[in-house]
């Protein structure tokens, strides 16, 4: 009987031990308060590196830049900034493809939407959201909307998109065969420096749970 009793109070801790591991990492609580630092704060952002929207065919970017506005946010997922100004190209240094120069008009507002946050690397993860752009690459043209994941890293003020296939969808295509077709799944990569506008300081966002 004492066998019997000391082998069930094994299994008892046992189990108990297995559901406390497999309970742990659910019981992980999602950041709901979003502090932009400075805030409201208009910012200004410049890419680093190239910027490639592929829609089959890469269509690159040597230049790109974006403005808008930064707040403090409560909610999860939480609006961090709308992006009030996103250019693709420049003159002199247009974007290009197989198919031609590229010329991408934004529509905007975009906005920066916060969903979690490490505190021991300071990167918010999240996504750009309520994109929209209509793209003329040569004689094809299309519409590209959707949202595109992305990250936050404090220490470096980078902004790094990085979407996966099905974010993004085509709309309206145009002479463009089947290269680009509604079935296509385009895909947006690129990192931005993110500064405020008129002071050069690398703003922070930080997600907590009070």
């Amino acid at each position: 009987m004492k066998k019997n009793t000391r082998r069930s109070a094994v299994v008892v801790c046992a189990a108990a031990s297995a559901l406390g591991l497999a309970a742990g990492p659910s019981s992980a609580v999602p950041s709901t308060v979003w502090t932009v630092t400075p805030s409201p704060s208009s910012f200004q952002a410049a890419n680093v590196g190239n910027i490639v929207l592929t829609a089959t065919i890469p269509m690159t970017c040597t230049t790109s830049n974006a403005a808008g506005v930064m707040n403090s946010a409560t909610g999860n997922p939480g609006d961090v900034a709308d992006i009030t100004t996103m250019n693709f190209g420049a003159t002199g240094s247009p974007c290009t493809s197989v198919l031609g120069n590229v010329t991408t008009t934004s529509v905007t507002p975009w906005d920066v939407v916060a969903v979690d946050y490490t505190a021991s690397t300071g990167v918010t993860k999240g996504y750009v959201g309520n994109v929209k752009a209509n793209v003329t690459a040569g004689a094809c043209k299309f519409t590209v909307a959707g949202k595109a994941s992305a990250t936050y890293t404090n220490s470096t003020g980078v902004l790094a998109v990085n979407s996966v296939a099905g974010e993004l969808a085509v709309s309206n295509p145009v002479n463009c065969g089947a290269i680009v077709t509604t079935a296509t799944k385009p895909t947006f990569k690129g990192n931005y420096a993110v500064k405020q506008a008129g002071t050069g300081i690398i703003p922070t966002i930080v997600g907590s749970n009070p």
